[in-house]
């Protein structure tokens, strides 16, 4: 083969792989002797020869110079060895022209036992080369800033958008170190990384900054800065480049984003409205403002109704009553504020009215002047403190939330120069309808709260009394004390013949359901009461009734998809007898009483626990124990002792400790006992009731048995009266004379021996006629015609209140009558 010229002649080590890789390149294949044995579509494309013009000829015709023998000889040496060979090759095309390829000749091989060479050419490709005039306008008419700073950081060169962005004149900056230019655009720091690039010959790239600049002294922008070092050909740095672009936008809008995401964690951390408002002028003074109220309609701060009124719900006041909520300022003391927090107020900014409200669009007042007339004739007050303090720029953004409106918040600057522009009332409705969602959640909070501790409130007895019987005092406090409901419930219920009953119970779970279902229960407890039942059919009627309810809310869970159903409750009932001081009681899964004696000996009366309300089937059984004057009795849930720990034993020992103090009211030993032994957190709801005993003496109760004989009636009666008139209750003779005379001779009449009459007088004169029948009395309304009939109608009408109740020997026929001065 015909060796190229030298000047062309460009040696390299070509792999197998780059040599073959002709996909896009003229191929052709040589024999040993230089004849083409082969040619491609490619190299016809590249040179414009025909396949039938070139096979089997020379490959030396093709070249565009003279053939060196001696150099094609060596390229066919070093292709034999395996190394292949490349370099720049001038041929020459069909239509006479030079056309130089970068010619490649493979690793000889063989085909058909004749030694072979593969050469592909690809035409070399002009190189775009940058003039002097486009380089230079390239640098200089860059939208980055650029300069170029000796080795002791003075400018050497700068393009025209760095000058524009310092807006310091070129000719006053060559020569002169950024510190001596610009000291307040951090250009210490800069410098230092400057000193660091020119030492460790390591670029720093994008490193951001706040700083002040003469082209725009009002604004704070932010920069972005490379740095790198700049190297000769002998390779020492001459000098350092610096690269700077503006990045105010960005930052910006990175500050906002982390601005918003942190007003998410500071308004509205309690579900409280006056709090949540107070924290979103709090957050937004002075990050954002240099003044800032939250001005809320009257009915958002209310608890009753639905607190406001919404946007699509008819017409508004013409003028809304709105009170200040929250107030921040940068000046101490606020001077600013016309009104303070809690004040009446009805500032909108001029001209608006209720109608901004409404549409809840935010009013942008760029350049807020004191000379404004609207202001002026609409805002006079509030127009002096403009002018005062100089507030110069303002933002109202409605503040709104579920179609609902619930105020406006206010913001404005007079310390920060810079007026509020657009894309700050972006921002500003942003904050404000975060904290809108919190008010609004706050308030409907609230309503329901108040309306949940009312029905607590309401379920729960509004005064206790013990009548002449017992002292009592009680305390109660719901597990979540910021619902405050629970599941927890005690009572207090006069009986006939001066008795009382106790009772204190515990709804399975707390909140707003338990509370209702302990509603239920109380009511019927009551009910039961009030036929004076014994303590264990009490109960067992009671479990009735919640297997009852159970089976009724199971029920209705299916049809409506709830999981709240009635799952239980535990009750104790104890009725105390303060003639015979006998305390009966039954209880159904409930903790024992406590009892203190007047020597101060405490002890749990041992009382069959009986099974929890709502599983049936279970007998309860009733214990009765006597009771000294002066005791104390205490009935408890089983947040009292469980505590923390949970272990009942030492929570029993604690309430024995905490009820055997010193000498104390009782009202005071049951608030002492309830905080020394609740724990905090509070696990459980908690109710406490304490009675002291009373006992009613022999000057208080008289009792005659009576013979059955009609004749008997005149003589019980005429005692009766006598003992009413040494009592002092002379205006109840007679009437207490015909209630005898009806009860003791129905009892003759119908009932059965034994028969007794007892008169009782407490904080009511009660006659009770006692008898051995279980025949139920009957009050029927006679007719005109009959001889008989009117005795328990005529009991009815002179009684305040009357009723049978059974004992284990029979029944008791009582009428109480009102004392007259009590």
């Amino acid at each position: 083969m015909d060796s190229p010229r030298e000047d062309f002649d460009v040696p390299t080590t070509v792999g197998p792989h780059d040599l073959l890789d002709a996909s896009s390149d003229a191929v052709a294949v040589l024999s040993a002797k230089g004849d083409v044995i082969g040619w491609t579509r490619g190299a016809q494309a590249l040179l414009g020869h025909p396949a039938a013009a070139v096979l089997g000829r020379p490959a030396a015709r093709l070249l565009a110079m003279r053939l060196d023998p001696v150099r094609a000889a060596g390229v066919a040496e070093r292709c034999r060895s395996g190394m292949g060979w490349s370099g720049l090759v001038p041929v020459r095309h069909q239509d006479g022209r030079s056309v130089v390829v970068d010619l490649r000749i493979s690793a000889s091989f063989r085909i058909g036992g004749e030694e072979c060479f593969l050469l592909s050419a690809r035409q070399q490709r002009p190189q775009w080369t940058v003039g002097q005039s486009v380089l230079d306008g390239f640098l200089t008419r860059s939208p980055i800033g650029m300069a170029v700073m000796d080795p002791e950081l003075r400018y050497v060169w700068l393009n025209d958008t760095l000058e524009q962005f310092g807006g310091v004149p070129r000719e006053q900056r060559l020569g002169r170190r950024l510190s001596e230019l610009l000291p307040g655009l951090q250009a210490n720091t800069i410098e230092t990384l400057m000193r660091k690039v020119l030492a460790t010959r390591e670029p720093v790239t994008d490193y951001e900054y706040l700083g002040w600049s003469w082209s725009d002294p009002h604004r704070q922008r932010a920069y972005s800065t490379s740095f790198f070092p700049l190297v000769d050909a002998d390779d020492s740095v001459t000098g350092v480049c610096y690269m700077v672009s503006d990045v105010t936008e960005r930052w910006t809008a990175r500050q906002l984003l982390s601005l918003v995401n942190e007003a998410g964690t500071r308004i509205g951390t309690t579900l409280d409205v006056l709090r949540t408002a107070q924290e979103l002028a709090d957050f937004a003074v002075p990050r954002f403002a240099d003044f800032v109220v939250v001005d809320l309609l009257e009915p958002v701060l209310s608890t009753e109704g639905h607190g406001t009124w919404l946007t699509d719900a008819g017409p508004a006041p013409a003028r809304p009553v709105m009170r200040r909520a929250a107030l921040k300022t940068v000046r101490e003391g606020g001077p600013e504020a016309v009104a303070q927090i809690g004040d009446r107020v009805d500032f909108l900014p001029p001209p608006h009215g209720v109608d901004l409200l409404i549409r809840g669009e935010p009013v942008l007042i760029p350049e807020l002047t004191p000379e404004d007339h609207l202001w002026i004739t609409a805002q006079p007050a509030r127009t002096a403190r403009i002018r005062e303090f100089g507030l110069h720029t303002l933002i109202s953004v409605p503040m709104r939330a579920r179609n609902t409106v619930l105020g406006l918040t206010t913001f404005a600057r007079s310390l920060n120069p810079l007026s509020f522009e657009p894309d700050d009332v972006l921002l500003a409705q942003e904050l404000v309808a975060r904290a809108a969602v919190c008010v609004d959640n706050a308030r409907r909070y609230t309503r329901e709260h108040t309306a949940a501790v009312t029905l607590q409130r309401s379920l729960l007895p509004q005064a206790l009394t013990g009548g002449t019987a017992l002292d009592v005092a009680s305390s109660y406090l719901p597990a979540d004390a910021a619902d405050g409901v629970g599941g927890d419930w005690f009572d207090v219920i006069p009986l006939s013949g001066a008795r009382v009953a106790l009772v204190v119970g515990d709804v399975v779970g707390h909140g707003l359901a338990a509370a209702a279902s302990m509603g239920r229960l109380r009511t019927a407890v009551q009910t039961l009461a009030d036929m004076d039942m014994p303590p264990d059919e009490l109960l067992a009627h009671l479990d009735d009734l919640v297997l009852r309810l159970a089976e009724e809310e199971n029920t209705g869970a299916v049809v409506e998809g709830s999981t709240d159903t009635f799952v239980g409750a535990t009750c104790l009932y104890a009725v105390y007898d303060p003639v015979t001081r006998r305390c009966a009681m039954a209880r159904a899964g409930h903790p024992p009483p406590v009892v203190v004696s007047p020597d101060g000996h405490v002890h749990f009366p041992e009382i069959p626990a009986g099974p929890p309300l709502g599983l049936g089937g279970m007998a309860f059984e009733a214990t009765e124990i006597e009771l000294a004057e002066g005791s104390l009795f205490g009935l408890y849930t089983d947040g009292l002792i469980e505590g923390c720990d949970q272990d009942v034993e030492l929570g029993m020992a604690r309430l024995r400790s905490a009820l055997t103090g010193p000498g104390a009211d009782l009202d005071t030993l049951c608030t002492a006992a309830v905080q020394q032994l609740v724990a905090v957190p509070q696990p459980d709801d908690i109710a406490l009731l304490l009675a002291r005993t009373h006992a009613l003496g022999a000057g208080h109760v008289v009792s005659w048995d009576v013979p059955v004989s009609p004749a008997a009636v005149a003589e019980v009666r005429a005692d009766a009266v006598r003992q009413v008139v040494a009592w002092g209750y002379d205006e109840l003779a007679m009437t207490t004379e015909l209630i005898v005379s009806e009860l003791v001779t129905n009892a003759i009449r119908y009932a059965e021996p034994p028969i007794r009459l007892r008169l009782l007088r407490d904080a009511r004169l009660t006659c009770e006629v006692a008898d051995a029948s279980s025949t139920a009395p009957r009050l029927r309304h006679a007719r005109s015609t009959d001889e008989g009939g009117r005795g328990l109608f005529l009991v009815a009408q002179l009684a305040h209140r009357w009723g049978a109740r059974y004992t284990g020997e029979g029944k008791i026929i009582w009428a109480e009558q009102e004392i007259p001065g009590m």
